[in-house]
């Protein structure tokens, strides 16, 4: 059930206790792929994944804006702190949780909310009235997953399965001529990089035109297999705190 379409009475009616929550960012993704890229994205694999599973799962509203200051040069980028994300994140689980909803997967589609998720899951599950455990999309696709860059094959792909009509796909070639590579400016397995506008021109790292929608329907289908896994684990999960020793 998608929260944002049901009403309450629908929603008092549903008898699960497994939530999905949708989490990315609005940020740059180069001239071809919009600013919301990360959220669409994560909000498709949960719809996809409620639809797939064997039983009833409620889906969130979407958390649009994550811990992108890395794209801050390139206009139209939003970021918040990753203390505002972690507690954002952990009250949404919480309200969640008051309705009986209280085995969560925080369902993510941007890199730069990884360290903060894992962060505030643990502590939603040590101190918390409810289990909450992370899932990134292009993390569980497979061999695809190194191809991953930014608004890259990866992104690009997705997108043009799921939501094609957003990708300027008369931009494509400029997006490639001015992709990076990679991730960073690396020395001595450190990166020197802190913001992507370091290291790409228009802020696309990979190669956007490798990205087609026949791979999208493929890293669709893996990332929902994936999820649907968890969902089971999750949902059978002993979740009871460990006693102190």
């Amino acid at each position: 059930m998608n929260l944002s379409r049901a009403t309450w009475t629908d929603a008092d009616d549903v008898e699960t206790n497994l939530a999905l929550l949708p989490v990315g960012s609005t940020e740059q993704h180069g001239p071809h792929a919009p600013l919301g890229t990360d959220w669409l994205n994560a909000e498709a694999v949960a719809d996809a994944t409620a639809e797939a599973y064997d039983g009833d799962v409620v889906v969130t509203p979407p958390i649009p804006v994550g811990v992108s200051e890395e794209h801050r040069q390139f206009t139209g980028t939003l970021w918040v702190t990753e203390e505002t994300f972690r507690r954002y994140v952990r009250e949404t689980v919480a309200s969640l949780a008051e309705h009986g909803w209280n085995r969560v997967v925080i369902v993510n589609g941007h890199g730069g909310n990884v360290a903060a998720l894992r962060e505030v899951t643990g502590k939603i599950t040590r101190h918390d009235e409810a289990y909450a455990v992370p899932f990134t999309w292009f993390e569980a696709v497979g061999d695809h997953r190194s191809d991953m860059g930014h608004a890259g094959p990866l992104e690009t792909a997705f997108l043009r399965h799921t939501r094609g009509e957003l990708v300027h796909e008369d931009r494509v070639e400029l997006a490639r001529e001015g992709a990076s590579d990679g991730w960073g400016e690396w020395v001595s397995y450190t990166n020197l990089a802190y913001d992507s506008a370091e290291f790409t021109e228009n802020g696309v790292v990979g190669d956007p035109s490798e990205g087609s929608e026949e791979r999208g329907e493929e890293l669709l289908e893996l990332a929902v297999q994936s999820l649907v896994k968890l969902l089971s684990a999750v949902a059978s999960r002993d979740v009871r705190r460990p006693e102190h020793r």
